[in-house]
């Protein structure tokens, strides 16, 4: 007679079958994609291709330029939180921005220029241009009223556009997370370029032309002030 072996008790077929889903799980993890800690790839094309790298100077967002490069002398950027480096950049962004126009408005109302697209400024002496504004409240006064409006849709379309909503843990000031600090969407040219490096380099010429521009019109103001 041959031998044969006596069946596996319950306790017996229990045990195999927990042996057996746990060699599957475990040799199934191991096909299973690692985790990268990086950007995915929908937040990376948002980013216009910037990946936020913690080790590199205010999370590699452009901006430095030859000779000063990653000028910081008051140690801003060290050891900042990624959502804190996003608001600083944005405010930096849209400063630069608004003191560029300003820098141009005070440039054309003033001499061999002279002009002002609400009221004549060569027929009496204004002032210095930052009372220029005074003039335009006594002349056109529904002026600042349509100022007011427009600066206030601008905003509300930019805190749409960018800023988290006030749901969950929510801090303030707080920016989406597939937001790219300044890139509100507004390109009526088509001057945006596609590839990563050519809008970090557009990036780093509008910051620091905006960087100058808060200079200069901070030295315009501050004697009209005085």
């Amino acid at each position: 007679l041959g031998h044969f072996s006596p069946s596996p008790q319950p306790n017996q077929k229990i045990t195999m079958n927990f042996a057996i889903l746990a060699t599957l799980l475990t040799s199934g993890a191991a096909f299973a994609p690692a985790p990268t800690g990086r950007t995915s790839t929908a937040v990376a094309d948002s980013l216009n291709g910037w990946v936020p790298d913690e080790s590199a100077f205010a999370w590699g967002l452009p901006g430095s330029l030859a000779p000063v490069g990653e000028f910081d002398p008051l140690n801003f950027a060290e050891n900042t939180p990624l959502g804190t480096m996003k608001q600083w950049r944005e405010a930096e962004t849209q400063h630069g921005r608004v003191a560029m126009l300003a820098a141009i408005g005070m440039l054309v109302v003033e001499e061999p220029i002279e002009y002002h697209p609400l009221f004549e400024a060569y027929e009496k002496d204004i002032g210095p241009a930052i009372r220029h504004l005074d003039e335009v409240d006594s002349t056109t006064p529904f002026a600042l009223i349509g100022l007011t409006l427009l600066i206030g849709s601008l905003e509300w379309n930019r805190a749409l556009k960018g800023f988290a909503k006030p749901e969950g843990e929510f801090s303030f000031q707080q920016l989406q997370e597939n937001y790219y600090p300044g890139d509100i969407g507004f390109d009526p040219l088509g001057l945006k370029p596609e590839d990563p490096e050519e809008y970090a380099i557009m990036q780093t010429k509008e910051l620091q032309n905006g960087r100058l521009a808060m200079l200069g019109v901070a030295g315009v103001i501050a004697p009209g002030v005085g």
